[in-house]
């Protein structure tokens, strides 16, 4: 068993909604156990403007999967939740799925780079992050908390339970 961070993300059709839903999806893989969940996040979008705010978390999962093989359950588990991969990046979207961490590796393929190439300058990443592994160190020897301290809080909302 491998630890995976997966970032969650939605903007459309009940956002909420469709976190809880992809993180009972995400309980059901097989050869996996989900460990630990973050608090919910509103976040101002990265992309367009005119877009709704999106709602994050970041879960833990222990997982038996190969990483190319999560990340075609976590794809499939956007696409039954209604995802259309758009040509325009960082538009609206229903789910959207990381592979954040995978263990202690680091691994770049066409379809998956782990650590995930922008989390360290993503503060809907690394706040909910730190609630569920404040103690975390990434691959290349870097703190969680020496991102954080680089990553300020701005356009970040803890939403109530």
């Amino acid at each position: 068993m491998e630890r995976v961070y997966i970032g969650l993300g939605s903007n459309l059709a009940e956002p909420r909604q469709q976190i809880e839903a992809a993180l009972a999806a995400i309980a059901s893989l097989p050869g996996s156990c989900l460990a630990a969940t973050s608090s919910f996040y509103a976040s101002d979008p990265l992309g367009p403007a005119d877009q709704p705010r999106y709602v994050n978390a970041v879960a833990a999962l222990d997982t038996e999967l190969a990483p190319l093989q999560l990340l075609d359950a976590l794809q499939l588990i956007e696409l039954e939740q209604g995802r259309v991969r758009k040509a325009e990046r960082w538009g609206p979207r229903t789910l959207d799925l990381d592979i954040l961490l995978f263990g202690g590796r680091s691994l770049t393929c066409e379809r998956l780079t782990v650590p995930h190439y922008h989390m360290h300058a993503r503060a809907f990443v690394l706040y909910p992050l730190a609630e569920i592994a404040p103690q975390l160190q990434l691959p290349d020897g870097r703190l969680l908390d020496e991102l954080l301290a680089a990553c300020p809080y701005e356009g970040l909302e803890r939403l109530a339970g």
